[in-house]
């Protein structure tokens, strides 16, 4: 798997040196940014019965982010 980074320090999933340790990243375009996918997707499946295209980075936002546990 690559190496992710991510600076959301209150995700599940950050790690130590801004590092994501997911097990499955969920990237999606801004369009659906507020779907109900309804599923967790690191470890877990994932809607992938649909692809879009982006026009840019900041056209894209991650569905992975989990709030950590306090």
């Amino acid at each position: 798997m690559p190496e992710v980074k991510c600076a959301v320090s209150n995700c599940a999933y950050w790690g130590q040196g801004n590092n994501c340790r997911a097990d499955v990243i969920m990237i999606e375009t801004d369009k659906h940014a507020n779907a109900d996918l309804s599923s967790e997707f690191a470890g877990e499946t994932f809607d992938v019965n649909h692809k879009d295209q982006a026009i840019n980075a900041a056209n894209t936002c991650c569905h992975t982010f989990k709030e950590k546990k306090k």
